[in-house]
């Protein structure tokens, strides 16, 4: 866009719609462009579309004032389901629509929902359903492009405050401390508590489960520490096969915590040891460490952990990244990216922040760009 939409005054009588109906990790890096919304239009109605997996993390969210979910897989499947889909939107009454989701089916949902003020991408592949486009570029960080959105309405993206930061409301973190001490779990002075995550909705972005019990073994070896296994109930069978493999080293947190309680969880850690997935981004916008193993994607794609506490781990292999999310399975059969590198190379990155202490831009002093470890 060369020119920018007019908004009123602060927002005054504005419905803002955002539509992410993406994976849970999308929805973390949004939450910058809806504070940006909000501290510019504060006056505005802000609303998110977003998937009923997706709800839970936006609750405490201060800048919404109401979450809509669309259940596109299951309900809200099929024509029928689009259709009842728009209804509902229509009678709310937006004034405004953000689509950072670059399907056919969301840009059909806001234009049969009549909204009257439409922006999307250029390379939404419903980009002529739309009043505004706007490029995307594939060379910046998702938070970076999310927040280009807001050029249709004038805004500079260099002037745009970027950090992530989920929000988790005192009864939440009351109820995780609950758990916690029903599990023996207590922060003792002296003893380092590392978070490790197995787990990721594709599974060639999984790191091995020896990759992940030998870490277990040697940072159990070189610190006094707590080891907590965090996983939906999904994850339970990784989970058990590296406890088997480790001697059960760790403390299983799988089935014990929620999606709501998993930020107010991770608080408890004082290095965050992840796959590329939803809860890496969380790990950040919850200000820990992290480590982070990336298998078959890549940071080029954009998702890397937007931080400086952070140090991303990768196997440097010509067939990465193989899709945009990875896939079900190794195209070439050897899975070469989730053998990443041996434990060795995850202690490195641990090493790494422990000496730092995960203080902001202690790694390569620019408060949004991790570390890298190749091998």
């Amino acid at each position: 866009m060369s020119t920018g939409l007019q908004v009123r005054d602060h927002g005054k009588g504005e419905r803002i719609l955002v539509v992410q109906t993406s994976f849970l990790g999308d929805i973390v890096l949004t939450v910058p462009l809806l504070a940006e919304i909000k501290r510019r239009f504060p006056e505005a109605e802000l609303s998110v579309l977003c998937t009923p997996e997706a709800k839970s993390l936006l609750l405490d969210n201060p800048d919404i004032q109401e979450i809509i979910t669309d259940d596109k897989r299951g309900a809200g499947r099929g024509i029928g389901g689009l259709w009842r889909q728009a209804i509902e939107l229509s009678n709310r009454g937006f004034t405004l629509a953000l689509s950072l989701h670059k399907s056919l089916r969301s840009a059909l949902l806001l234009f049969l929902a009549r909204i009257p003020c439409r922006v999307g991408f250029r390379q939404s592949a419903g980009w002529f359903l739309y009043h505004y486009r706007v490029d995307r570029d594939v060379r910046c960080h998702d938070v970076e492009r999310n927040l280009s959105i807001l050029k249709a309405l004038g805004v500079d993206l260099e002037e745009c405050r970027k950090d992530l930061r989920i929000e988790v409301e005192s009864a939440v973190q009351e109820s995780v401390k609950r758990t916690f001490s029903s599990l023996g779990i207590d922060r003792k002075e002296g003893r380092i508590v590392f978070g490790l995550n197995p787990g990721s909705v594709w599974p060639t972005k999984r790191w091995s489960a020896e990759g992940y019990a030998e870490l277990m073994v040697q940072l159990k070896r070189r610190y006094p520490c707590e080891i907590l296994l965090f996983g939906g109930p999904e994850d339970c069978k990784a989970v058990d096969g590296i406890q088997e493999l480790c001697g059960n080293l760790g403390v299983s947190l799988v089935g014990k915590i929620g999606l709501r309680e998993l930020a107010c969880a991770i608080d408890w850690c004082d290095v965050f040891i992840t796959n590329d997935s939803a809860p890496m981004h969380i790990a950040v916008a919850r200000g820990i460490p992290v480590v982070a193993v990336f298998c078959a994607t890549t940071p080029s794609l954009g998702f890397y952990p937007y931080s400086s506490r952070a140090v991303v781990v990768e196997r440097d292999l010509s067939c990465r990244p193989c899709s945009s999310h990875g896939g079900r399975r190794c195209a070439l059969g050897t899975a070469g990216c989730i053998r990443v590198s041996g434990a060795e190379d995850g202690l490195r990155g641990v090493e790494r922040l422990l000496k730092g202490r995960g203080q902001p831009g202690s790694s390569n002093g620019h408060p949004y760009t991790p570390d890298f470890i190749t091998v």
